[in-house]
């Protein structure tokens, strides 16, 4: 893998976030927040099962409405991660390879920083992580598929962009390395993904993270 830094996203490649809380119950509980500030677009929140996709309507309510529920969001984010279990399979070993690879090492993540932050320590992988870039509070335009926790990243490992590989399992994430110039590995880790991340462009797509252990300690 002719990369120097690896940024790996988080929900999917690291870590399943809301396994032990399921992401349906906490997107009707941000939905019935929103409803209370604006109940048409409470009854369009209603609709979804996603806890992003909620967020990313919630900027319609006014500053307020987005600000109590990206908070009400990072809460539960750092609460679903205490009970989502271990590591995703192969995640540690693919940390661990792209650090004994000499590679630098990013997560960057839709998800909040804290909540990432309280997984590696709960799971004593922070040394194998050279920098955490969670969602920008209160600015849901710019989680992914935008470019700016990319750039974020990249700034912070000092490594171009053009030296990054990203490692995702959505959509989203292969377009936001596409608009970086960056390469991209798509994580297949549910039945049809495969072709979603072939068609969005991804350069290479596996189905266990292990593949992505092994081709960094083979590189």
């Amino acid at each position: 893998m002719a990369t120097k830094a690896v940024l790996f996203d988080f929900d999917g490649p690291i870590c399943d976030v809301f396994a032990g809380q399921p992401a349906p119950g906490i997107a009707r509980n941000l939905a019935e927040i929103l409803a209370s500030f604006d109940r048409p677009l409470g009854n369009k929140a209603y609709r979804t099962d996603d806890p992003m996709e909620v967020l990313r309507l919630a900027p319609q309510a006014g500053e307020t409405a987005l600000r109590t529920i990206e908070d009400e969001l990072s809460q539960a984010e750092v609460s679903a991660v205490l009970s989502a279990g271990l590591p995703v399979s192969g995640a540690v070993a693919a940390l661990e390879g792209a650090r004994t690879s000499g590679r630098k090492v990013a997560i960057v993540s839709n998800n909040s920083a804290a909540c990432v932050h309280e997984f590696l320590l709960l799971h004593g992988l922070q040394h194998l992580v050279d920098a955490v870039v969670g969602r920008a509070p209160y600015r849901p335009d710019t989680m992914k598929p935008a470019p700016d926790s990319l750039l974020r990243a990249s700034k912070d490992l000092a490594v171009p962009l053009r030296d990054c590989t990203l490692i995702g399992d959505s959509v989203t994430d292969v377009e936001a390395a596409r608009a970086t110039g960056g390469r991209s590995i798509g994580f297949a880790n549910k039945t049809g993904k495969e072709r979603a991340l072939t068609a969005a462009g991804a350069d290479v797509v596996v189905i266990t993270m292990m593949a992505v252990s092994d081709a960094l300690r083979s590189s």
